[in-house]
Protein backbone atom coordinates (compact mmCIF):
# COMPACT_ATOMS: atom_id res chain seq x y z
CA UNK A 1 0.00 0.00 0.00
CA UNK A 2 1.08 3.58 -1.11
CA UNK A 3 0.62 6.95 0.35
CA UNK A 4 -1.08 9.55 -2.29
CA UNK A 5 -1.12 13.39 -1.58
CA UNK A 6 -2.89 14.75 -3.86
CA UNK A 7 -3.07 18.61 -4.74
CA UNK A 8 -5.43 20.06 -6.94
CA UNK A 9 -4.86 23.16 -9.46
CA UNK A 10 -5.82 26.49 -9.69
CA UNK A 11 -10.23 27.18 -9.30
CA UNK A 12 -10.87 23.96 -7.96
CA UNK A 13 -10.84 22.07 -5.09
CA UNK A 14 -10.22 18.57 -3.31
CA UNK A 15 -13.17 17.55 -4.92
CA UNK A 16 -11.77 17.03 -8.72
CA UNK A 17 -10.08 14.21 -7.73
CA UNK A 18 -12.79 12.16 -6.28
CA UNK A 19 -12.55 9.59 -9.57
CA UNK A 20 -8.92 9.10 -9.11
CA UNK A 21 -9.24 8.65 -5.01
CA UNK A 22 -11.30 6.16 -5.35
CA UNK A 23 -9.49 4.01 -7.83
CA UNK A 24 -6.68 4.24 -6.11
CA UNK A 25 -8.13 3.34 -2.57
CA UNK A 26 -10.14 0.41 -4.21
CA UNK A 27 -6.21 -0.77 -4.99
CA UNK A 28 -5.55 -0.45 -1.10
CA UNK A 29 -3.66 2.74 -1.36
CA UNK A 30 -4.01 5.59 1.65
CA UNK A 31 -5.51 8.99 -0.34
CA UNK A 32 -5.52 12.33 0.91
CA UNK A 33 -6.95 15.28 -1.23
CA UNK A 34 -6.69 18.21 0.66
CA UNK A 35 -8.64 21.77 -0.94
CA UNK A 36 -5.74 24.82 -0.33
CA UNK A 37 -7.02 27.43 1.47
CA UNK A 38 -9.57 29.52 -0.32
CA UNK A 39 -10.41 26.86 -3.00
CA UNK A 40 -12.81 24.46 -3.44
CA UNK A 41 -15.06 24.24 -0.06
CA UNK A 42 -12.72 26.32 1.67
CA UNK A 43 -13.48 29.09 -0.76
CA UNK A 44 -15.14 31.96 2.16
CA UNK A 45 -11.42 31.37 3.18
CA UNK A 46 -9.80 33.37 0.35
CA UNK A 47 -8.82 36.73 0.97
CA UNK A 48 -6.18 39.20 -0.49
CA UNK A 49 -3.95 37.38 1.89
CA UNK A 50 -3.43 34.04 0.74
CA UNK A 51 -0.80 33.52 -2.06
CA UNK A 52 1.88 30.53 -2.73
CA UNK A 53 3.26 30.57 0.91
CA UNK A 54 -0.34 30.29 2.10
CA UNK A 55 -1.00 27.19 0.21
CA UNK A 56 2.86 25.51 0.95
CA UNK A 57 1.55 25.98 4.37
CA UNK A 58 -1.73 23.87 4.02
CA UNK A 59 0.35 21.37 2.10
CA UNK A 60 3.71 20.74 4.95
CA UNK A 61 0.96 20.81 7.54
CA UNK A 62 -1.15 17.90 6.10
CA UNK A 63 1.81 15.78 6.30
CA UNK A 64 3.05 17.37 9.59
CA UNK A 65 -0.31 16.76 11.82
CA UNK A 66 -1.05 13.64 9.78
CA UNK A 67 2.55 12.42 10.27
CA UNK A 68 2.86 11.07 6.86
CA UNK A 69 5.96 9.12 4.99
CA UNK A 70 6.68 8.13 2.49
CA UNK A 71 3.84 10.18 0.45
CA UNK A 72 3.73 9.99 -3.43
CA UNK A 73 3.23 13.98 -4.26
CA UNK A 74 0.93 14.35 -7.20
CA UNK A 75 0.47 17.92 -8.29
CA UNK A 76 -1.75 19.47 -11.06
CA UNK A 77 -1.30 22.27 -13.13
CA UNK A 78 -0.68 25.37 -10.93
CA UNK A 79 0.20 22.95 -7.60
CA UNK A 80 3.31 22.27 -9.52
CA UNK A 81 5.08 25.58 -7.81
CA UNK A 82 4.54 24.61 -4.93
CA UNK A 83 6.97 21.55 -5.28
CA UNK A 84 10.40 22.73 -4.23
CA UNK A 85 9.16 24.68 -1.14
CA UNK A 86 7.25 21.79 0.23
CA UNK A 87 10.63 19.52 -1.02
CA UNK A 88 12.41 21.20 1.11
CA UNK A 89 10.33 21.68 4.42
CA UNK A 90 8.90 18.36 4.12
CA UNK A 91 12.42 17.39 3.77
CA UNK A 92 12.05 13.27 4.00
CA UNK A 93 8.56 12.85 3.87
CA UNK A 94 7.92 12.76 0.22
CA UNK A 95 9.22 9.32 -1.74
CA UNK A 96 8.18 10.45 -5.06
CA UNK A 97 6.68 13.94 -6.61
CA UNK A 98 4.54 13.53 -9.88
CA UNK A 99 3.90 16.75 -12.28
CA UNK A 100 0.51 15.91 -13.67
CA UNK A 101 0.39 18.78 -16.54
CA UNK A 102 2.25 20.89 -13.86
CA UNK A 103 3.93 23.57 -13.80
CA UNK A 104 7.80 23.49 -13.12
CA UNK A 105 9.36 26.97 -11.60
CA UNK A 106 12.83 27.53 -10.94
CA UNK A 107 13.84 29.05 -7.54
CA UNK A 108 12.83 32.56 -7.56
CA UNK A 109 10.06 32.25 -9.73
CA UNK A 110 6.26 33.25 -9.58
CA UNK A 111 4.00 30.84 -11.51
CA UNK A 112 3.67 34.16 -14.13
CA UNK A 113 7.71 33.84 -15.03
CA UNK A 114 6.53 30.26 -16.80
CA UNK A 115 3.91 30.95 -18.63
CA UNK A 116 3.49 32.84 -22.13
CA UNK A 117 3.82 36.14 -22.04
CA UNK A 118 0.39 36.83 -23.86
CA UNK A 119 -1.35 34.86 -21.16
CA UNK A 120 0.11 36.80 -18.29
CA UNK A 121 -1.07 39.84 -20.23
CA UNK A 122 -4.55 38.11 -20.28
CA UNK A 123 -4.14 37.24 -16.52
CA UNK A 124 -2.79 40.84 -15.50
CA UNK A 125 -5.92 42.39 -17.82
CA UNK A 126 -8.68 40.18 -16.10
CA UNK A 127 -7.39 40.54 -12.50
CA UNK A 128 -7.65 44.09 -13.16
CA UNK A 129 -10.94 44.68 -14.74
CA UNK A 130 -13.04 42.03 -13.16
CA UNK A 131 -10.92 40.35 -10.16
CA UNK A 132 -10.79 43.90 -8.29
CA UNK A 133 -6.99 43.69 -8.71
CA UNK A 134 -6.45 40.80 -6.39
CA UNK A 135 -7.90 37.69 -7.84
CA UNK A 136 -8.60 36.18 -11.05
CA UNK A 137 -12.20 35.22 -11.71
CA UNK A 138 -13.62 32.01 -12.36
CA UNK A 139 -14.53 32.42 -15.96
CA UNK A 140 -16.00 29.86 -18.08
CA UNK A 141 -13.64 30.66 -20.71
CA UNK A 142 -11.26 28.20 -18.52
CA UNK A 143 -13.37 25.58 -19.83
CA UNK A 144 -12.77 26.11 -23.34
CA UNK A 145 -8.74 26.39 -22.45
CA UNK A 146 -8.35 23.50 -20.22
CA UNK A 147 -10.41 21.28 -22.74
CA UNK A 148 -12.97 20.45 -20.58
CA UNK A 149 -15.65 18.78 -22.50
CA UNK A 150 -19.22 17.31 -22.53
CA UNK A 151 -21.00 16.48 -19.54
CA UNK A 152 -17.92 17.79 -17.17
CA UNK A 153 -18.61 20.63 -18.26
CA UNK A 154 -21.31 22.25 -16.36
CA UNK A 155 -19.83 19.82 -13.18
CA UNK A 156 -16.72 21.33 -13.51
CA UNK A 157 -17.87 24.88 -14.12
CA UNK A 158 -19.95 25.07 -11.68
CA UNK A 159 -17.30 24.42 -9.06
CA UNK A 160 -14.86 26.43 -10.08
CA UNK A 161 -14.03 29.35 -7.69
CA UNK A 162 -11.88 32.66 -7.78
CA UNK A 163 -8.20 32.29 -7.54
CA UNK A 164 -5.83 34.50 -5.42
CA UNK A 165 -3.60 36.37 -7.84
CA UNK A 166 -0.76 36.63 -5.09
CA UNK A 167 -0.78 32.61 -6.22
CA UNK A 168 0.58 33.67 -9.64
CA UNK A 169 2.66 36.23 -8.86
CA UNK A 170 4.79 35.08 -5.64
CA UNK A 171 7.98 33.68 -6.17
CA UNK A 172 8.78 30.14 -5.25
CA UNK A 173 11.41 30.80 -3.19
CA UNK A 174 13.32 27.58 -2.04
CA UNK A 175 16.53 25.09 -1.84
CA UNK A 176 16.43 23.40 -5.03
CA UNK A 177 18.45 20.04 -3.52
CA UNK A 178 15.79 18.40 -1.71
CA UNK A 179 13.66 18.26 -4.76
CA UNK A 180 16.14 17.37 -7.09
CA UNK A 181 16.81 13.99 -4.58
CA UNK A 182 13.76 13.15 -5.16
CA UNK A 183 12.26 10.60 -7.71
CA UNK A 184 10.47 12.81 -10.19
CA UNK A 185 7.72 11.90 -13.11
CA UNK A 186 6.39 14.54 -15.32
CA UNK A 187 3.02 13.29 -17.18
CA UNK A 188 1.86 15.21 -20.33
CA UNK A 189 -2.04 15.40 -21.50
CA UNK A 190 -2.06 15.35 -24.71
CA UNK A 191 -5.43 16.17 -26.71
CA UNK A 192 -5.67 18.88 -26.63
CA UNK A 193 -2.10 19.98 -25.32
CA UNK A 194 -1.61 23.02 -23.37
CA UNK A 195 1.01 25.72 -24.72
CA UNK A 196 1.20 26.88 -21.28
CA UNK A 197 2.77 24.21 -20.24
CA UNK A 198 5.40 23.60 -22.78
CA UNK A 199 8.40 25.05 -21.10
CA UNK A 200 7.66 23.14 -18.17
CA UNK A 201 7.14 19.88 -19.95
CA UNK A 202 11.00 21.22 -21.62
CA UNK A 203 12.57 21.68 -17.98
CA UNK A 204 11.12 18.06 -17.36
CA UNK A 205 12.65 16.77 -20.15
CA UNK A 206 15.69 18.36 -19.88
CA UNK A 207 16.15 17.26 -16.34
CA UNK A 208 15.42 13.94 -16.69
CA UNK A 209 12.47 13.10 -15.41
CA UNK A 210 10.36 10.25 -16.09
CA UNK A 211 8.19 11.43 -18.54
CA UNK A 212 4.48 9.67 -19.41
CA UNK A 213 1.27 10.60 -21.35
CA UNK A 214 -2.22 10.82 -21.30
CA UNK A 215 -4.38 11.54 -24.50
CA UNK A 216 -6.77 13.97 -23.03
CA UNK A 217 -7.62 17.43 -21.83
CA UNK A 218 -5.63 19.33 -18.96
CA UNK A 219 -8.09 18.17 -16.24
CA UNK A 220 -6.85 14.30 -16.36
CA UNK A 221 -8.33 13.36 -13.01
CA UNK A 222 -11.36 13.88 -14.75
CA UNK A 223 -11.03 13.72 -18.34
CA UNK A 224 -8.98 9.88 -17.51
CA UNK A 225 -9.51 9.11 -13.73
CA UNK A 226 -8.88 5.50 -15.26
CA UNK A 227 -5.72 6.52 -17.24
CA UNK A 228 -4.39 9.25 -14.35
CA UNK A 229 -4.91 6.24 -11.68
CA UNK A 230 -3.17 3.78 -13.60
CA UNK A 231 -0.01 6.21 -14.05
CA UNK A 232 0.47 6.77 -10.60
CA UNK A 233 -0.18 3.38 -9.64
CA UNK A 234 3.06 2.51 -11.62
CA UNK A 235 4.72 5.33 -10.05
CA UNK A 236 4.45 4.20 -6.80
CA UNK A 237 5.51 0.56 -7.36
CA UNK A 238 8.31 1.72 -9.25
CA UNK A 239 9.17 3.03 -5.92
CA UNK A 240 8.48 0.64 -3.32
CA UNK A 241 8.41 1.70 0.23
Amino acid sequence: MATFVLVHGAMHGGWCWRPVRRLLAARGHEVFTPSLRGQGERRDELTREVGLSTHVDDLTSLLWYEDLGDVHLVLHSYAGVLAGPAAERARGRIASVTFLGAFVTEPGECLLDVEPPEVARRYRQLVREAGEGWYLPADSGFLEQWGITGDLRPWVGERLVRFPFRCQTEPAAYDPAPLAAVPTTYVRHTQPPLASLDLSFARAEAAGWELREIPCGHAMMLAAPEATARVLDEVAAARPE
